[in-house]
């Protein structure tokens, strides 16, 4: 196991007084009950530009790639952030199908590209932890999924 700094825990804990912050808590709370979109059509349908539901999206998204962004960097060690941060793999488990799409339209092939590979490092050291538990969460998710519709 790493040596974890002082400067890894401070920032730990700033990101996580950030997700205690009352509008991004209730956008939090929505996208993980509420957010349920196979495709970009229907993330349009269903939350249009200008609303609520629009606002939360995006909150939580924007979230999530930035902390991505400083994982990535290597300013957080993975392991410390992997044990306590599953909820990142929760939005970008449902926004995969949808980024290729907003990728081509943005013309931006690395749009949300930090939560990506964030989550491919965290899918490998929970496969490495427990073997199977990514697709057990997945099933759980489509079911979810399922239930919403």
């Amino acid at each position: 196991m790493a040596q974890i700094t002082y400067d890894e825990v401070n920032l730990m804990l700033r990101l996580y007084d950030l997700r205690r912050e009352p509008r991004l808590r209730e956008a939090r709370a929505w996208f993980v009950e509420h957010y349920h979109a196979a495709t970009a059509e229907e993330v349009m349908q269903k939350y249009p530009q200008g609303g609520q539901e629009n606002t939360s999206i995006r909150m939580v998204v924007s979230y999530w790639d930035m902390v991505a962004s400083i994982v990535n960097r290597g300013l957080i060690n993975d392991e410390l952030f992997f044990e306590s941060n599953g909820e990142i793999w929760v939005v970008w488990d449902r926004m995969r199908s949808i980024v290729p799409t907003w990728r081509a339209a943005f013309k931006n092939p690395y749009l949300f590209s930090a939560i990506e590979e964030a989550c491919a490092r965290l899918e490998a050291w929970r496969e490495r932890r427990a073997p199977g538990s990514t697709a057990s969460m997945r099933q759980m998710m489509e079911q979810s999924r399922a239930k919403a519709k």
